[in-house]
């Protein structure tokens, strides 16, 4: 599995959670809402240094990654993290790697 930042998605970390060089950005899942491989389970996202690093990318001197724990919920997928222009948010996608 792969994690994959766009560069708008870089901004907007940088800009709505002031994200700087030598941050941790964890994605994880979470119990709670649904996602397309798991009923009851979404994907969550936080500041948070990491205990056992899965799956990692460094941009701008951030880091974001995936504890090794959480890999089950990508079901062999790539997570692409982009913005969603229109509602000014984050949206994600799974690509089978």
């Amino acid at each position: 599995m792969k994690l994959n930042i766009t560069k708008e998605a870089i901004d907007w970390f940088k800009k709505e959670m002031e994200a700087t060089n030598g941050d941790y950005i964890r994605f994880y899942a979470r119990y709670g809402g649904s996602s397309p491989f798991h009923e009851a389970f979404s994907l969550g996202m936080n500041r948070e240094e990491p205990i056992d690093i899965g799956e990692e990318t460094v941009v701008d001197g951030i880091h974001f990654y995936i504890e090794k724990d959480d890999l089950w919920f990508f079901n062999e997928h790539d997570l692409h993290v982009k913005v969603d222009a229109t509602l000014d948010e984050l949206a994600y996608e799974y690509i089978k790697g």
